[in-house]
């Protein structure tokens, strides 16, 4: 389970911290993928560096109750992509999918070894 976790919050920085570079440095991918710049584009950054920050934290006093509880509200946005964005032909939304998956074991673990 430890080492789900630890894989898990390493993935969440990995991919999060490129991601949130280019959006704030304008870089040209992020349009076709996020859309151009915008209020709803911030907000979504507002997100993504909040789950950046708690990942990190989590990594160095990985808490498994805290970490499910992040996965968990990761995968319930994640698999609604799809959904929201209308299409599975954008790349974050494959990218989410391929995420989520990979988070949903980790919960399960976390869930097996508190016994539900």
């Amino acid at each position: 389970m430890e080492t789900l976790i630890k894989a898990s919050l390493v993935l969440n920085i990995a991919v999060l911290v490129p991601v949130c570079g280019s959006l704030l440095a304008g870089a040209g991918w992020t349009a076709s993928a996020y859309g151009p710049p915008s209020p709803a584009r911030g907000i979504l950054l507002s997100i993504y560096l909040a789950i950046l920050l708690v990942s990190a934290g989590l990594l160095f006093r990985p808490v498994p109750a805290m970490v499910a509880a992040l996965l968990v509200v990761q995968i319930l946005y994640k698999v609604t992509t799809p959904v929201t964005v209308g299409t599975l032909a954008n790349p974050v939304v494959l990218s989410n999918l391929a995420i989520a998956a990979f988070h949903m074991v980790t919960v399960r673990a976390i869930a097996m070894k508190a016994g539900l």
